[in-house]
């Protein structure tokens, strides 16, 4: 059977198909989800994706930046769903989510560590779950929303429980949940560490593009003070969305510093990492890596020792 290809486009989705005898890939952007951020086309070893800017009508919000994925380049490796922080992206293989890259080891997986503690939850507060700007966080009791809670006022006797549920694999870790939470309830490390700087010298006058197009409430904000932008690291993904929709350049810098990953055994996430942080990065994680090796052949060492001394 010849090989098939398919690409098709509406508000929701962009999909891309390929079958190639037994074999059905496809790949699909969620463009609910999809910030428009450049973390996929720089992760992607094919040069398969593309981010535009998006041009505004005069006196409008800005628009996210645009996505594309050219079907003739892409070889459905992968790469772009394990690495979106968004989880905007899914492939597949025969309609399942086997990733060959993640379980070679040759690709590694984003560490989402995200801690509750339900037992500091006060009844009724939804303050976690308003903080969060992609509503990834339901809060409910006995398994009804807060908001019908006067049904459960009345109750006697032990506390009730509250049950805080997030769509981990959709959650960038900005940490708006964790710092608005009143009770400390919630722990987060982030995904990406670095830093965003706005140099105001550079931004263009009344421009707000990249606090329109920021997926994180509150990463990037205008001064009542001076009208001029400016920035929060506490909250910032590092995703780069705001890069490429601000107008001009270097008016907005940003460096990813760390990303925190499973096990890698491969050169091509080095590849990656060099697009997505620094060449410095690389070298810091290889080093890392390598003194992990180094334990690793020493503790082994050791363990035969022991043993033959027993």
């Amino acid at each position: 059977m010849p090989m098939k290809e398919l690409k098709t486009e509406n508000e929701s989705f962009l999909t891309l198909e390929r079958r190639i005898l037994l074999k059905s890939y496809k790949l699909t952007l969620d463009k609910n989800r999809c910030v428009g951020c450049e973390i996929c086309s720089l992760a992607c070893p094919k040069e398969a994706i593309t981010v535009s800017r998006v041009e505004k009508n005069p006196g409008e919000a800005a628009i996210k930046p645009s996505v594309d994925v050219d079907l003739q380049k892409c070889h459905f490796c992968g790469i772009c769903d394990v690495i979106c922080p968004f989880g905007a992206i899914k492939v597949t293989l025969n309609n399942e989510n086997l990733i060959s890259v993640v379980e070679k080891e040759t690709f590694p997986l984003l560490i989402r560590k995200i801690e509750v503690d339900v037992s500091k939850c006060e009844v009724g507060c939804v303050d976690c779950e308003e903080a969060c700007p992609l509503d990834l966080i339901k809060v409910t009791v006995k398994g009804k929303p807060v908001e019908s809670l006067e049904a459960l006022a009345d109750i006697e006797g032990e506390k009730p429980k509250v049950n805080v549920k997030i769509a981990k694999e959709f959650c960038p870790c900005c940490r708006l949940c964790e710092i608005k939470c009143p009770e400390g309830a919630i722990r987060v490390r982030k995904i990406f560490t670095g830093a965003i700087k706005v140099n105001r010298d550079k931004c263009p006058e009344g421009c707000r593009d990249c606090v329109d197009v920021c997926p994180i409430t509150g990463t990037l904000f205008v001064s009542e003070a001076d009208g001029k932008v400016y920035a929060d690291d506490r909250f910032c993904v590092y995703c780069g969305a705001c890069r490429i929709a601000c107008p001009v350049e270097e008016a907005l810098e940003l460096e990813r510093r760390r990303i925190y990953h499973t096990v890698v055994r491969s050169g091509a996430w080095n590849k990656a990492l060099e697009k997505l942080a620094s060449p410095i990065i690389v070298t810091k994680e290889l080093k890392a890596r390598g003194a992990v090796k180094a334990l690793e052949s020493v503790e082994r060492r050791m363990g035969r020792r022991k043993s033959r001394d027993e």
